[in-house]
């Protein structure tokens, strides 16, 4: 009967590793699931983020143009019209 008790006793001290491994495992699947759907997925502020960057970029882009038609324009006056190339805003719409 004394033996019994020991064993009981020493168990969870024995077992103590092994338990830890034991939930390790069993979490690993959902922990991996998480990191996947985090990485699916994109959140308001990196889409935000995003739509900026597009932004800046799409500005840039009519800045640069705007200023070469001017050049031109100042170049051969009589040739001039309005302004028909990129312009920022399109980019906002698709």
């Amino acid at each position: 009967m004394r033996i019994v008790h020991a064993v009981a006793l020493a168990l969870p001290l024995l077992a103590g590793g092994c338990l830890s491994t034991a939930a390790s495992v069993v979490k690993a699947p959902f922990q991996v699931a998480g990191k996947a759907v985090d990485w699916t997925t994109t959140s308001q502020e990196e889409a935000d983020r995003n739509y900026g960057r597009k932004m800046r970029k799409a500005e840039a882009r009519e800045g640069r143009e705007r200023r070469e038609y001017e050049k031109r324009c100042r170049r051969n006056p009589d040739d001039c019209g309005e302004y028909q190339g990129y312009r920022a805003e399109d980019a906002r719409r698709g």
